[in-house]
């Protein structure tokens, strides 16, 4: 019994009833001469949203060298302002109580707004490899079906020789 004509000969190592829908899938798209390959970029921007757009160019703008000199300046900016400009007036003096607020309140906004993008990567890797996996799994199987095809152009190759050789022999004898 065979679950996919022409293709008898891949097993996976398991039996036909073993094989997993990608596997059977990917058989089928072989099969079918249809290309499994996608562009993953495609696909996922197709599928982004407003947030998880927004939540990625945080990411990347938060973990740059631009935004980390730039905060850096910002910091000893306010440090110069409030200790040095505005001696006596400053609005906030030293030990910076209003810029500790902010940064806790920044850090507070930033680390989910990274880790949203973070597991929109992990799940953008997941679905690569998945890819990935389809591509080498039909690669697989299409130079098995090739091996097969040279194998049996060989053994159809051999017999005739061996019915040569017998005529031959046949001719040979008969002299």
């Amino acid at each position: 019994m065979s679950f996919l004509p022409g293709f008898e000969h891949i097993r996976f190592g398991r039996k036909p009833e073993g094989i997993g829908e990608t596997e059977k899938r990917i058989i089928e798209k072989a099969k079918d001469r249809m290309i499994v390959a996608t562009d993953v970029n495609a696909v996922l921007s197709a599928q982004e949203s407003f947030g998880e757009r927004l939540s990625d160019t945080i990411a990347r703008v938060g973990g740059s060298w631009t935004f980390i000199i730039s905060f850096a300046a910002f910091l000893v900016a306010w440090a110069v302002i409030n200790t040095v400009i505005l001696i006596g007036d400053a609005f906030d003096p030293y030990p910076f109580i209003f810029l500790n607020l902010l940064l806790s309140m920044l850090a507070a906004v930033q680390a989910p707004i990274i880790m949203m993008s973070q597991n929109r990567q992990a799940a953008r890797d997941r679905f690569e490899a998945a890819k990935d996996y389809e591509i080498n799994l039909k690669a697989e199987i299409e130079v098995l079906s090739l091996h097969q095809k040279i194998d049996m152009q060989v053994l159809a190759e051999l017999a005739e020789l061996r019915k040569d050789v017998a005529r031959l022999t046949e001719l040979i004898g008969k002299t």
